[in-house]
């Protein structure tokens, strides 16, 4: 399913689009940027755009306050390397809106225990040994707060994320139901189909910052030569034969699907260039698209974080853009539920 079509609001003004990143490793990888950056990228020319990094979210696991600082620096500075513009996008850290605090928390006293104990990623990780801290267990209830508090009319998924909204719209309805028409209830945006990047030592595995390996990963901010070798050493099959067959030559598939993404060049007619030819040549085209799509990427990256002050003060414009939009929600909010409105306010 593609996109749907962009509204137009009957006021003029563009359609108000949100979406965020964790800051969880020390790079974003391939698949992030062609599944989510590639595509935030080309919203900001039809929506009002918000793009944050979730660093209270990465506060559901342990982690070292200097590398989450670094890290949250990271991926502000990949936002932009890919194509954010944070002068028409507001691109900023979760942390610096605290509203987001505050209305995670009138979620949460919206939702049952019985309810959150049902969500899926809850579930899921407390079976892999995950942490099972009550952040963990209210994460769906800040998501929600994260969408709700911008007044998103769309959110950005792809088509197999649609039901991670589910709570947000139901948390909407019911304060609506509750207290009046408040909150705006956002639709997904379907995000254009893109191939799925597999990881490289298990192309039978979606591509994780979080589950894979190092060398299954083709990190954004891999060196070169670091790169090279590891789609060189990528897992493929003991046949010979170049061809689209995710099911039986999946390692294959996912080069020849990074390759087509990357180029534009359409898979059959990468068969057809690579018939007969054994998969070491397919590997060093691969390598070849994958280090021209990154190097200006890099060349950025390294420009933004050799000077934080800079990147701060991106962020620092984004928060105050986003604080603007949520004070306005969070005035309605308390006056919809009944707290005082504080002295100045």
């Amino acid at each position: 399913m593609g996109a749907m079509p962009t509204p137009t609001p009957s006021d003029g003004a563009r359609p108000r689009i949100l979406s965020g990143m964790q800051p969880t490793s020390d790079s974003l990888h391939l698949g992030n940027y062609l599944g989510a950056l590639v595509n935030w990228v080309g919203l900001q020319d039809d929506f009002d755009a918000y793009y944050f990094v979730a660093d209270l979210h990465a506060l559901t696991v342990p982690t070292d306050p200097e590398v989450l600082r670094h890290r949250t620096r990271v991926t502000a500075a990949q936002f932009i390397a890919a194509g954010v513009d944070p002068t028409r996008s507001a691109v900023f850290c979760q942390s610096h809106v605290t509203a987001h605090a505050e209305l995670g928390w009138l979620m949460s006293c919206l939702t049952s225990f019985g309810e959150a104990s049902r969500m899926t990623q809850f579930k899921d990780k407390v079976a892999k040994g995950q942490n099972a801290n009550v952040g963990l267990f209210t994460y769906p209830m800040l998501m929600a707060a994260d969408i709700l508090m911008y007044d998103a009319a769309y959110v950005p998924v792809g088509e197999d994320q649609r039901q991670h909204l589910e709570i947000t719209r139901d948390l909407a309805e019911r304060f609506n139901a509750r207290f009046g028409e408040t909150l705006t209830v956002p639709e997904p945006y379907i995000l254009k189909e893109s191939a799925k990047i597999m990881e490289l030592t298990d192309p039978t595995a979606k591509m994780s910052g979080t589950n894979s390996p190092d060398k299954g990963l083709l990190l954004l901010s891999d060196e070169p030569n670091r790169l090279r070798k590891k789609i060189m050493s990528a897992v493929t099959d003991t046949g010979s034969e170049v061809r689209f067959d995710p099911q039986e030559k999946a390692g294959v598939s996912n080069l020849l699907a990074i390759h087509s993404v990357l180029s534009g060049t359409e898979v059959a007619d990468l068969e057809a260039e690579f018939a007969g030819r054994g998969y070491g040549d397919l590997k060093k085209a691969v390598a070849e698209v994958v280090l021209a799509a990154v190097e200006p990427f890099r060349s950025r990256m390294d420009e933004l974080l050799s000077d934080p002050a800079e990147l701060d003060r991106y962020l620092a414009d984004g928060a105050e853009r986003a604080a603007v939009v949520a004070g306005a929600t969070m005035t309605r909010v308390r006056d919809a539920v009944g707290l005082l409105p504080a002295a100045g306010r």
